[in-house]
């Protein structure tokens, strides 16, 4: 590969998608979040002959966190980004790296100090666009790595950080913002990628007499740290011109009492037009949270038949352990139903609403406080006409909140939780893995690798996992579905059934979805596994 003749990928290839399944230009590989690639030369007959084809070691460490990123791949090179705003450029072929960044951090950083992890380059031409820690969004030149310039999003001090991968669309690159454990208003941005100028902004928490509002007390003190992050990535449907971003838990986390209504937009999904950051719709999965259930988890959009009729839909398996589908024109709430235990809610309303059933004090609530399901990336295949995902099965919090006093740059819980474990002070789950021994027991929780019809919103199998999983997804073209967990396993599973064709440890927690390409007739797969990137392929 030649980095410096390279010459990146405009709108148009970006919109391609999976056109070219010989790339992956975005986050998701598309603008679908459907993470499925044509790709097929790796099939469920020579699966297990994969062998690995280079590791890269980025040196870089994030204790009790992962390697969180979606690396990008375009003619050969792979762009990668790391724990603690590191970034790389690398030969997708032999795993040289072309470049390094470090981003000069501040010693004082906030929520970034407590998450100090990046999930992925944005990249348009011969920018990548990457979002940091004291949140600020940096365009570097991909070919040299050098920054070209950097913008600040908000002011770190006060609780913010940046930590999603970019969304690039042709004249806009979207970002969200991380911080809701602190007293922060949430917002999604769109700036000019030639110039870092801001175009739109969308508040996550409206101003007081905004639409919305009326969901909150009405005290400008309260909306202004509303909370409701952007933390994780958004969709984007151009025919419609319509971004989808899913938006966090309100602030305090736990204590509602402060902030009663159904606090509009926290826990929802928002539509809005890309050329203004106009809401077009919404739709709240967890009014007036309490659970700290974040609706971050990344829209998945297809066209497919849906009990007859030819439709637009999208798909959600959320953090407060209910499988959604949506009509992603008009927001109208089509399915829903749980996939794990639930008893935070009895059921969902004609209109897709939870109809709450709060445990008493002391009792544990399903799902608990990390969720059913998280931030890990999902997978539809249109073959199988199923939707993968990582769910923490039998697993519950016992919820403590309080009243608590607001202080500037502090986290701003409103109580606390334990997880509900089989004995008194029995070792218990949580983000991340911080022991890489099992002293725990799967009572505590395990992973159930769940594939969904969203035509039934049942479940049809699961693949289950001793430990809990913050895997993401990737399935192909030839029934394979890629994915891991925390236990350092790296599998392949038919997508159709749920069977286990091959696996291998690689020794370290896998917190993302593996991502496919080709280059030169062979078929990648690249996977991150504790602070490595690992990357396979069939031999000869």
């Amino acid at each position: 590969s030649n980095i410096a003749n390279s010459v990146g990928p405009g709108y148009e290839d970006i919109l391609l998608g999976f056109d070219d399944p010989t790339r992956w230009l975005t986050f998701s590989g598309d603008y679908t979040g459907t993470r499925h690639s044509p790709l097929q030369q790796i099939t469920p007959k020579n699966v297990d002959q994969l062998r690995p084809v280079w590791t890269f070691q980025t040196g870089t460490t994030t204790r009790g966190r992962g390697f969180e990123t979606s690396p990008l791949m375009d003619d050969g090179i792979l762009y990668v980004t790391g724990s603690n705003n590191f970034a790389w450029a690398i030969d997708a072929r032999t795993g040289r790296s072309f470049w390094q960044h470090r981003r000069d951090l501040p010693t004082d950083l906030t929520y970034g100090a407590s998450a100090p992890v990046n999930r992925g380059f944005g990249m348009l031409g011969n920018q990548l666009f990457m979002v940091t820690l004291d949140a600020h969004l940096v365009s570097f030149d991909r070919r040299t790595g050098d920054v070209l310039w950097e913008i600040q999003l908000a002011d770190y001090k006060t609780g913010y950080s940046a930590t999603l991968a970019p969304l690039v669309l042709d004249d806009k690159v979207i970002v969200g913002i991380s911080g809701g454990e602190y007293a922060t208003r949430g917002f999604i941005d769109a700036y000019d990628p030639a110039t870092g100028e801001q175009i739109w902004r969308f508040h996550t928490i409206p101003a007081l007499g905004d639409p919305g509002s009326e969901t909150w007390p009405p005290d400008p003190e309260v909306l202004s740290r509303g909370g409701g992050g952007t933390w994780m990535n958004g969709s984007y449907d151009p025919a419609l011109n319509l971004i989808y971003w899913g938006v966090g838990n309100p602030n305090p986390d736990y204590f509602g009492d402060t902030r009663l209504g159904d606090n509009l937009y926290s826990n929802s999904l928002v539509a809005l037009d890309a050329d203004t950051g106009e809401l077009k719709w919404h739709f709240q999965f967890t009014p007036n949270d309490a659970y700290d259930y974040d609706a971050v988890q990344v829209p998945v959009l297809a066209d497919i038949v849906w009990r007859g009729t030819p439709s637009k839909i999208m798909m959600w398996a959320n953090r407060n352990g209910y499988f959604y589908v949506l009509d992603r024109v008009t927001g109208e709430f089509l399915e829903g139903k749980p996939y794990v235990t639930v008893n935070w809610s009895s059921g969902l309303d004609e209109n897709g609403r939870p109809i709450p059933t709060p445990q008493p004090e002391g009792m544990p609530t399903f799902p608990g406080n990390q969720g059913g399901t998280n931030w890990y990336p999902p997978s539809f295949s249109p073959r199988t006409g199923l939707f993968y995902f990582s769910a923490w099965q039998d697993y519950a919090t016992i919820y403590a909140p309080e009243e608590s006093e607001y202080e500037p740059g502090r986290a701003f819980l409103g109580g606390g939780f334990s997880v509900l474990a089989p004995a008194p002070g029995a070792p218990t789950i949580g983000i991340g893995r911080t022991n890489p021994i099992n002293n725990w027991t799967n009572e505590v929780g395990f992973a159930s690798l769940k594939a969904m019809d969203p035509q039934t919103g049942e479940e049809v199998w699961s693949y289950d996992q001793f430990d809990v999983s913050d895997s993401g997804m990737l399935t192909t073209a030839s029934d394979i579905l890629f994915t891991g967990g925390r236990e350092g396993y790296f599998h392949a599973i038919d997508a159709r059934n749920g069977d286990l064709l091959w696996n291998v440890s690689l020794g370290g927690q896998i917190v993302m979805a593996p991502v496919t390409f080709s280059v030169d007739g062979v078929q990648y797969v690249s996977v991150i596994s504790g602070h490595a990137l690992s990357t396979f392929a069939l031999p000869n």
